[in-house]
């Protein structure tokens, strides 16, 4: 369950969270286009908070909007403040973020046309994988779903509708005992999990599905590809065969939600040596001392 807190922006105005509500005949309930954005905030080492990348994933925010014909009522710097204020009106040290942009109520139909709305709520948020799975690596399922391509939905919109395909590839590896599904392109390749982009590692190389591909371009992902090359690691972006995930060294996956999280199985395979690998040890580190503070200044935005 999500842990109440005291107030949600909406639509330019901090309001209780108990009336953060909005009609039944909402468009994006029925038809699901709408924007949204997964963001952190964490407890630095010297005691303040700090956003990590806002500004990445506020631009993505109105990108997406932008692919979706969606008029914004409020700019970028609008929506980074009232992220701020948001995290700061609750008092939260650290935080997961959801601003959300949707079609309202008004004219129903796949045409219609309503004004855009807008909301930014902010909760504790654990391990999204699990405390353990940081460590001992996720049981994950190469789905029956395909993700979608590149031309059938906007894969680099960061949009509503396009999670019922998360949700299905998600609920069945569930169902089957694992704790995540990758999905593979239309084309067979490897492309993303549920929620969080696909890294692996085979010889010390890292590879990961290009951008050009069905994934969606992952500010994590984005983050990690830097901070392995600054350690002096290879990172390539090509095609992955599905069984490139069986012989791998190390399989890891990462997302804002997911942080850092290894892969000790795939398929009923064991990756590696069935545990964390030294590269997903050593990048996981790196990644957590990045959000807590040591990492370059235009990286965090503090509250």
């Amino acid at each position: 369950m999500v842990e109440k807190v005291e107030k949600i922006w909406v639509d330019g105005a901090l309001v209780p969270w108990d009336q953060a509500t909005f009609h039944v005949l909402t468009h994006t309930l029925h038809y699901g286009l709408g924007v949204f954005e997964g963001i952190r905030a964490y407890e630095t080492s010297d005691g303040r908070t700090a956003v990590f990348k806002l500004r990445e994933h506020v631009r993505r925010l109105f990108e997406s909007a932008h692919i979706c014909l969606m008029p914004m009522p409020f700019s970028r710097e609008q929506i980074e403040e009232a992220i701020v204020e948001t995290i700061r009106v609750n008092a939260l040290k650290s935080c997961y973020i959801r601003p959300l942009a949707f079609m309202g109520e008004g004219s129903m139909g796949v045409g219609a046309d309503n004004p855009t709305r807008v909301a930014v709520a902010v909760w504790k948020w654990g391990a999204y994988l699990g405390e353990e799975q940081l460590e001992r690596g996720c049981r994950v399922k190469v789905s029956s779903y395909a993700r979608v391509g590149v031309n059938s939905l906007m894969a680099k919109g960061k949009i509503c509708g396009h999670y019922v395909n998360s949700i299905l590839a998600k609920r069945e590896a569930l169902s089957l005992g694992f704790d995540e599904a990758i999905l593979l392109d239309p084309q067979g390749y490897v492309c993303e999990a549920s929620g969080e982009n696909v890294f692996v590692v085979r010889d010390g190389v890292v590879a990961t599905a290009p951008r050009g591909t069905s994934v969606l371009g992952g500010i994590t992902r984005d983050t990690v590809m830097q901070l392995l090359r600054d350690q002096g690691v290879t990172v390539t972006e090509r095609l992955i065969a599905r069984d490139e995930l069986y012989t791998a060294d190390e399989v890891f996956m990462c997302g804002t939600a997911a942080e850092v999280t290894p892969v000790r199985e795939v398929d009923g395979r064991q990756v590696g040596a069935g545990s964390r690998g030294p590269i997903t040890e050593a990048i996981q580190s790196r990644y957590f001392a990045a959000v807590r503070g040591d990492a370059p200044a235009e990286w965090l935005t503090y509250v």
